[in-house]
């Protein structure tokens, strides 16, 4: 499917080419929602609402071929005010206490020191690793430049490197700012 013919004809009015982007895009977007707010029914929620709002700004988009991006945008915004508005935003130190205090627990996932990570660190972890959406890609979605994107990137990879090195001394997990 050629998305930016799809996306032309859908700013044109045609709904049959907007029901055709979001099945397109039906899958992705789930993912990165699961992985931001964690909540079935808010998955739903976020989903909904970008699909509406997508809608209903088509035409306000100006380049066909960034799509993908202005559609995972709006989803990141819209978890992100989920979050907000359902005060889950958890302090990061209770996360690390929480986590941390089972002294049985043997194996760390991965996925739980990502989870345990700043929003705009976690974002981009999440979007780059788990989704392979590319880097430049990510830039763009997070609005930050690819070279600051490469630098978080390298930073958060150490940092993660660092909290596994710590668990597996038995030690606590700590970001330094």
């Amino acid at each position: 499917m050629d998305i930016q013919q799809k996306v032309q004809q859908a700013q044109s009015g045609d709904h049959q080419s907007f029901l055709l982007l979001m099945k397109h895009m039906e899958a992705r977007l789930y993912r990165i929602a699961s992985a931001i707010v964690k909540n079935k029914d808010d998955i739903i929620d976020a989903m909904q609402e970008t699909i509406i709002k997508a809608y209903e700004s088509l035409t306000t988009l100006r380049e066909a071929a960034f799509f993908e991006t202005w559609m995972i945008r709006i989803l990141i915004n819209e978890c992100n005010g989920i979050l907000l508005k359902r005060k889950r935003v958890i302090p990061f130190a209770e996360i690390r206490s929480s986590s941390t205090s089972s002294p049985t627990y043997e194996a760390i996932d991965v996925r739980q020191l990502v989870d345990q990570l700043e929003e705009d660190k976690r974002q981009l972890i999440i979007l780059h690793y788990f989704q392979d959406i590319p880097l430049k890609q990510v830039a763009d979605i997070m609005n930050i430049s690819e070279g600051t994107a490469k630098t978080r990137l390298h930073r958060t990879r150490k940092l993660l490197a660092r909290w596994l090195e710590d668990n597996e001394e038995g030690g606590r997990i700590y970001e330094n700012k």
